[in-house]
């Protein structure tokens, strides 16, 4: 069959539809529009569909996006399958290849080993016969975050302490028996100063948002309360942002680079988002057209 599409976006059955009573889902909903009008005005031709919709061929499209594709993680091994297959018919973006790299939190080494500095962070690999308690007492660790390796929105994401530890140990062991984990020094300038979420499209930064958790909380996903709002990042952060993207392995048409100050008062790497980051074109709407000109460039 000839192709028919040059880009399909890709969400999950959740956000097809608009919603004019669920604000989150109205928000994905219209960036997602952004992106599509974008795609529209460069000449390409766009659709946007659920990434596990059945009745499509993946052969008749040039290539899919990944956008909202936010229930990947809790659906991970048919998510997996589904990448390996739908590689095979159409050009992804970003990459298999790096998509497979950048779901597991090893990543993060990676980047470190060739100059770019990360959150500190202790991998306990899956399977590993040890104790919170041991892990804190070994290296000296008195509040911390610990966190799958394969994970997204906050999922089994838990802050510690000497005093309740025990109280977590459980849920760890049961977790560490299926999978790998990371254990992280809390941050605390996360809190009273936030995380910075700075977007690159083809290797050039465009724009940045500040993330800040609810009073008591540490997480700064809009999910359990957190605010946002524009930010203007200095010439060191942009530099820093658009360096890490630029140190993977191969260059992503579209990043998310999550960074703060850490305990030190040193500029951090907490995340690089390649797969499914929200990438907020509503606050910036031109970057819909700078991933829009990115994308008719590589496939041409």
């Amino acid at each position: 069959m000839k192709t028919i599409f040059d880009v399909v976006i890709l969400t999950d059955s959740r956000y097809l539809n608009d919603s004019k009573t669920d604000d989150y889902k109205h928000n994905v909903y219209y960036e997602d529009r952004l992106v599509y009008h974008a795609l529209e005005q460069v000449g390409l031709k766009t659709l946007r569909l659920a990434w596990d919709d059945m009745f499509f061929d993946w052969s008749t499209t040039k290539s899919v996006l990944f956008r909202t594709t936010w229930d990947y993680f809790d659906r991970f091994d048919e998510f997996s399958k589904w990448l390996e297959i739908v590689s095979q018919q159409t050009t992804l973006l970003n990459s298999e290849a790096i998509i497979r790299w950048n779901i597991d939190k090893h990543y993060l080494l990676d980047l470190q080993r060739i100059g770019v500095h990360i959150a500190e962070s202790h991998f306990i690999e899956k399977g590993a016969q040890v104790t919170l308690m041991q892990l804190h007492d070994i290296l000296n660790w008195k509040e911390t975050v610990l966190k799958p390796c394969v994970s997204g929105a906050a999922r089994h994401t838990y802050k510690l302490n000497l005093d309740n530890l025990h109280e977590y140990d459980t849920v760890f062991q049961e977790l560490i028996a299926n999978e790998a984990m990371m254990l992280q020094p809390f941050q605390f300038n996360i809190v009273s100063k936030g995380e910075i979420s700075m977007m690159v499209f083809n290797g050039t930064f465009t724009h940045a948002i500040l993330k800040k958790a609810k009073a008591g909380d540490f997480r700064v996903q809009d999910d359990f309360g957190g605010s946002i709002e524009d930010y203007k990042p200095t010439d060191e952060e942009i530099a820093f942002a658009e360096t890490s993207v630029k140190a993977c392995p191969e260059l992503p048409i579209y990043a998310r680079v999550d960074i703060f100050e850490d305990n030190e008062g040193k500029i951090a790497l907490s995340e690089l988002e390649l797969i499914e980051p929200e990438l907020w074109f509503r606050h910036y709407k031109p970057a819909a057209l700078m991933l829009a000109k990115g994308i008719k460039e590589k496939l041409s």
